[in-house]
């Protein structure tokens, strides 16, 4: 099974975070922010894994160090649950329409980080979440998981469509790339290692 439990506990955070690739349930977050529990929801839901997260967060100063760390935490577990990346696809690409948006995910597990986030959002906050933080949260889940994710929006009005659609478009781009194929043999690069 390729699952991992993270515990990571600062001044600021205090978060328990389970993942199972191989499994869709149970999906249970809980992080203080409404918004953001509700997308990490569609990220697991679409990405077809199982997620729980429970977080104790500094919420009276705001939620960028909630949102931020669980990012971390999440790339760490999804790192951890891949291993050697023997067999995966490593490469996963989905466009997600949401109304008038439509968002777009591509990625590598490449064991390399980096983010391209080109999405710009009119409103600032969405109940307790700052608008802002999506591009925190996938810069850390990103740079944690060591992935390569480009993230842009192709067009769209609604700041919280925009936002769905990334989320959607990033957990599906994620099944792709680690679903095991058995046409690969080993890791899927001519360097041997991922």
């Amino acid at each position: 099974m390729r699952n991992a439990t993270i515990k990571r506990d600062t001044f600021e955070t205090k978060i328990s975070l389970k993942v199972n690739l191989d499994e869709q349930s149970p999906v249970e977050i809980n992080t203080g922010v409404g918004f953001f529990d509700h997308m990490l929801t569609l990220f697991a839901v679409h990405s077809r894994i199982s997620l729980v997260v429970e977080v104790d967060g500094d919420l009276h100063v705001d939620s960028h160090h909630t949102v931020e760390d669980v990012g971390i935490a999440l790339g760490q577990a999804i790192r951890e649950s891949l291993g050697e990346k023997i067999g995966i696809n490593r490469y996963g690409t989905s466009f997600v329409p949401m109304d008038e948006t439509l968002g777009m995910a591509s990625l590598d597990l490449s064991g390399r980080s980096y983010l391209v986030f080109d999405a710009t959002f009119d409103n600032p906050k969405l109940g307790a979440f700052d608008t802002e933080l999506a591009e925190e949260f996938f810069q850390a889940l990103a740079f944690n998981l060591q992935m390569n994710l480009h993230l842009k929006i192709l067009h769209g009005k609604n700041t919280h469509h925009k936002i769905e659609s990334l989320f959607k478009a990033t957990g599906r781009a994620l099944r792709e790339a680690i679903t095991i194929n058995p046409e690969i043999k080993g890791v899927n690069s001519t360097k041997g290692v991922l």
